[in-house]
């Protein structure tokens, strides 16, 4: 019989992860009942004042920005405009925002695919991020427990064959349910939006957006569920990896976030691994160091803004499960698993 054939019908066997999938299911069901529920194909009229109320917008934005350039100029603005007037005009330059405003803006009770699918997809990836986890570590965590991987080795004594047949199993079983998962998903929204809403612009530089998020949440997922598969191998227990992530958000996510900011330490941001997450799945991510914020007068403050991007996020995330998944592969072999 062929080691991983026999390990992929071990891992969907488990009640475990088929109650994972059904809760998968169960989860998205809801979001889509609930979503249908609350939205409606808009009327003709309905239409017709969301695009007056964007043009107007547009316009009022444009007014506001030539009342700012005409500030910075000399001119003295009215007392009834002076306190809308931003004192960076960057803030109301339309050739610098994303998008200007559009009709979909204002459309109420109204499901736009276009508006609502980035979000959408985070709730995707956080739930397959947690079904990695929790599978990964329960599917070694219990074979070690039990001693069905002493079973396996009576068969096949070779340990880092058998342990990396698991490991490789798990990621490409899990890869293959998020792909699943994205595709009936947002199949699912997509369908919704032309049902009971409206898609919205669905040009090239949107799905090449998605594409790019789901991407690196792809990699997020497959990340957290080899830390959960490395960790319960060290400590043997699929209790292990609980505890671990449990005891880290609790101590140092927020407990020395807490000390730090009490003892104003300069960025603890980036000694944090949820901001290199959220780095890594939104691309970028921007901080304001409050440090270094100096108030003068009544509005002004000069501070220190920085960003952590995706790529060194990824390398550090990359060499943090590396050294666990290294780790436990040594001590699996020297272990005595009797």
């Amino acid at each position: 019989m062929n080691l991983v054939r026999a390990e992929l019908e071990r891992l969907g066997a488990r009640r475990f992860v088929q109650l994972m999938l059904v809760l998968l299911v169960l989860a998205f069901g809801v979001t889509a009942a609930t979503t249908m529920a609350g939205s409606h194909q808009p009327t003709a009229q309905e239409l017709i004042d969301a695009q007056q109320q964007a043009a107007a917008a547009r316009i009022e934005l444009e007014r506001t920005h030539q009342l700012c350039l005409e500030r910075e100029r000399g001119a003295a603005l009215a007392d009834d405009v002076r306190g809308y007037v931003p004192d960076d005009c960057s803030e109301v330059d339309p050739a610098l925002m994303e998008r200007a405003p559009v009709a979909a803006d204002f459309l109420t009770g109204v499901f736009i695919f276009a508006e609502e699918a980035e979000a959408l997809l985070y709730f995707l990836i956080a739930f397959l991020a947690l079904f990695g986890f929790l599978v990964g570590a329960s599917y070694i965590g219990a074979d070690l427990n039990s001693g069905g991987v002493v079973n396996l080795l009576l068969w096949r004594p070779r340990r880092m064959m058998v342990l990396g047949a698991k490991l490789g199993t798990l990621l490409g079983g899990t890869a293959l349910v998020s792909v699943l998962a994205s595709a009936a998903y947002l199949g699912t929204f997509w369908l919704i939006a032309h049902l009971a809403g409206r898609p919205g612009r669905l040009d090239g530089e949107f799905w090449g957006a998605l594409g790019a998020t789901w991407g690196r949440g792809l990699l997020l997922v497959l990340l957290l569920t080899t830390v959960g598969f490395a960790v319960a191998t060290l400590g043997r227990h699929t209790s292990a990896a609980l505890g671990a992530i449990a005891g880290y958000l609790v101590v140092w996510e927020l407990g020395a976030r807490l000390v730090m900011e009490i003892l104003d330490v300069a960025k603890p941001e980036r000694l944090m691994l949820s901001s290199y997450a959220a780095a890594l799945l939104n691309g970028r991510i921007g901080f304001w160091d409050y440090r270094s914020c100096t108030f003068v007068g009544s509005d002004s403050c000069g501070g220190d803004a920085w960003a952590l991007t995706w790529q060194p996020s990824l390398l550090l995330l990359l060499g943090l499960t590396g050294a666990l998944t290294g780790a436990a592969f040594v001590a699996f072999r020297r272990r005595d698993l009797m």
